[in-house]
């Protein structure tokens, strides 16, 4: 029912937080131990493979590699190479296994400094790290030939991730961004603790890692790090991450592209390991936002051409929430995304009324994944885009966008698409959910780096019942409750009632609803946009941005149309009575605050005589008739080829004061629509929108003789 649906959900107004950090004490014991940790000999796996190699009467021989490894501090290589043709028999030599080591228990979250001075106590007792176990591996080719053997990762040299893990979840008030960033690397360090072996080759960028994670328990620098230098830190440990754990994958990719595989293996470590040095490095010198991350992820050119897209269905950054804003939402939402547990609900549906700021939510989100180095996919749906039919492309969008960040997905893809090329423009979206996103992720899983978030705004927007309706159903079938349980779907839309009907009674489906925020949250976070946008207006101060929070009734779209409308931008009046006009309007206005509000900028900025009014519903006729949005100097060239001379008039002398309601108005380049879709639909209800009313016309009769009259000429 929609009261258990909402009732999983909670009251995520008051999120429940984990107690204080742990104290700088308890973290330098934890560096002293790393410290002491890090002493181990170096040479004892050396002296075993030696000994190993003297019983076992081998021999090396030109174009083989011995190898030896140093406990914490970075492995080192010793190569022997010749261009000579390799020695025939030569023998394999293998170190002498270490002991089994025993069983550890689980970091399992605790309350402040508990559970890290429960970690150093069980460390305390841990001898320093002796190595990990190698093998060298003989010799199998020449020239493009690698020469490494498999690492078993020792539940010793694993301890600095778990530690990590357990530090992690002592944090509170942590920003959102922040605990992005943090989700990134704690799900990639439970990766690490899950991979039994690594190719001995990545050992080194494996070594730079754990070190990474080891400075970063060290003097509460977790807590202190800024939250940019944490992403980016994030971003490069989960590129690092994606290269070792398909490392096995690229050899076969390089030797199928006759690359010399020791040299491209040196050369992708190497950079790595840069980067994520110079990160520790950059941040101890306070200057981290001035680093760039090199982005180094290898992916094979696999054949997607004519696969079908959704241009302009992505990210849009400018749609963010102001800083400090939403911060419970979004910590929420996070929350969720980073939630370990195989149970949780794999789809959030976030629901509410227009003017919410349903989008600015999903968009904040899915930035935030993308800037820490996370996987995943936004799509959204507008109501000016309809004609494009999106939602026959939603799913095949989302494979291209998951194929195009991780290597082994966008193999499984490519396997698809070989087998079957019809799939590559498939409008069916069932079979898009099946092939192209359940099917891959079923042979992937276990590879992918972190969770994987996939964002769908604004699905109330995709025209009528009929073109969601395979959507929805999708969405509530048992396939998507059996999603991997690092999958998740951020869904938003308005409370539709087929939308509502499916989603509400789903047990895998989170609803939140921001209609039932606490007003004082709403007003907060609505004061800080009010006094951020017309921070330039000394008449506009902390008490007048409190009225207007007050007034606008968690409406975050009333309080931008409000912010515009005080803004200087027509003659006659002082901001300080555009502000009491908004606060204190004429009697009898009627409707919602967004009706009033559309009515009042629409009075300000365009007279009611009879010429004037023609030509707004002219123009307006015109933008929202068009199959796409076209840019202010396409529409005015289709309207000096409209056959009534009256109607050939320029469409500046309407949108230029349209700014509040419109965007792509002073950039040429920009496409012309409506700032939001509630605009729609106040213009199209003769009720609510009166003397601004938008009918029916034969608009598209005269678009239809204007775009013929522009190709003939």
């Amino acid at each position: 029912s929609p009261g258990r649906s909402e009732a999983r959900a909670g009251n995520f107004a008051s999120i429940p937080e984990t107690p204080g950090m742990a104290s700088p004490g308890r973290l330098a014991r934890m560096r002293r131990f790393f410290d002491r940790s890090n002493q181990g000999p170096s040479t004892a796996i050396a002296t075993g493979i030696a000994d190993t190699q003297a019983d076992q009467g081998a021999q090396v021989v030109p174009g083989q590699v011995a190898v030896a490894t140093s406990a914490v501090g970075g492995a080192e290589e010793q190569q022997e190479q010749s261009h000579a043709a390799p020695t025939q028999n030569a023998e394999e030599s293998v170190a002498k296994p270490e002991p089994e080591p025993k069983p550890e228990p689980e970091p399992t979250p605790a309350s402040a400094g508990q559970d890290v001075d429960a970690a150093i106590k069980e460390f305390d007792g841990v001898d320093p790290i002796s190595g990990i176990a190698v093998r060298a591996v003989g010799a199998v080719g020449i020239v493009n030939t690698t020469f490494s053997g498999i690492e078993t990762l020792s539940d010793t040299y694993l301890k600095p991730f778990k530690v990590f893990n357990q530090v992690v979840s002592t944090l509170a008030d942590v920003h959102p961004y922040a605990k992005a960033a943090l989700g990134i690397l704690t799900s990639t360090s439970q990766l690490f603790m899950n991979q039994a072996n690594l190719d001995k080759a990545v050992s080194d960028l494996l070594d730079t890692m754990r070190n990474v994670y080891e400075w970063l328990i060290q003097e509460d620098r977790i807590r202190n790090l800024d939250k940019d230098a944490l992403a980016k830190i994030a971003w490069a440990i989960s590129d690092s991450a994606h290269f070792v754990i398909n490392y096995s994958a690229t050899k076969s990719f390089w030797t199928r592209t006759g690359k010399h595989i020791f040299s491209e293996t040196r050369t992708v470590v190497d950079d790595h390991a840069k980067t994520l040095q110079n990160l520790m490095q950059q941040c101890r010198d306070r200057a981290a936002r001035d680093i760039q991350v090199n982005t180094y992820r290898i992916l094979e050119d696999l054949n997607f051409e004519g696969m079908a897209y959704a241009g302009g269905a992505g990210l849009n950054t400018t749609k963010k929430c102001l800083e400090g804003t939403r911060t419970e939402i979004l910590q929420r939402i996070l929350d969720w995304i980073n939630d370990p547990d195989v149970g949780a609900p794999r789809i959030m549906w976030l629901h509410g009324q227009a003017g919410r700021g349903k989008s600015a939510i999903a968009h904040t989100i899915a930035s935030w994944v993308k800037d820490v180095g996370g996987l995943g996919s936004c799509f959204c749906f507008a109501r000016d885009r309809q004609n494009e039919h999106r939602e026959e492309k939603i799913l095949i969008t989302i494979a291209r966008d998951l194929a195009g960040r991780d290597q082994s997905f966008r193999r499984a893809l490519a396997d698809a698409l070989s087998r079957d090329h019809t799939l590559k423009t498939t409008p069916d979206v069932v079979q898009q959910w099946q092939k192209l996103i359940l099917e891959p992720l079923s042979k992937v899983n276990e590879a992918i780096v972190g969770n994987v978030a996939v964002v769908i705004d604004a699905l109330d927007e995709s025209g009528s019942d009929a073109s969601r309706k395979h959507i929805l159903s999708l969405l509530r079938s048992p396939d998507a409750a059996q999603l991997p349980s690092n999958f998740r779907i951020l869904l938003t839309s308005r409370p539709l009632a087929d939308i509502k009907r499916v989603l509400s009674t789903a047990e895998h489906v989170i609803a939140l609803s921001l209609d039932n925020i606490p007003i004082l949250s709403a007003e907060r976070d609505i004061q800080l946009y009010v006094s951020t946008e017309l921070a330039p207006y000394p008449e506009i101060g902390p008490a007048e941005s409190q009225n207007i929070s007050q007034k606008s009734d968690g409406l975050f779209e009333w309080a931008r149309l409000v912010c515009r409308f005080i803004e200087p931008n027509r003659p006659g009046r002082t901001i300080t009575e555009r502000y009491k006009e908004v606060m204190f309007p004429h009697p009898g206005g009627g409707g919602s605050l967004l009706d009033v509000m559309y009515r009042t900028i629409l009075e300000d900025i365009m007279p009611q005589d009879d010429i004037t009014l023609a030509r707004f519903r002219s123009v307006m006729q015109q933008i929202m008739s068009t199959s796409v949005p076209l840019r202010l100097d396409a529409l005015h060239e289709m309207r000096s080829h409209f056959p009534p001379e009256e109607d050939r008039f320029g469409i500046t002398v309407i949108v230029e004061f349209m700014a509040p309601l419109l965007s792509g108005i002073a950039d040429r380049c920009s496409v012309v629509r409506p700032l939001h879709a509630s605009f729609y639909d106040f213009l199209t209800d003769h009720k609510r929108s009166g003397v601004y009313y938008i009918a029916e016309s034969n608009m598209h009769r005269l678009l239809a003789f204007a775009s013929l009259h522009t190709l003939c000429n």
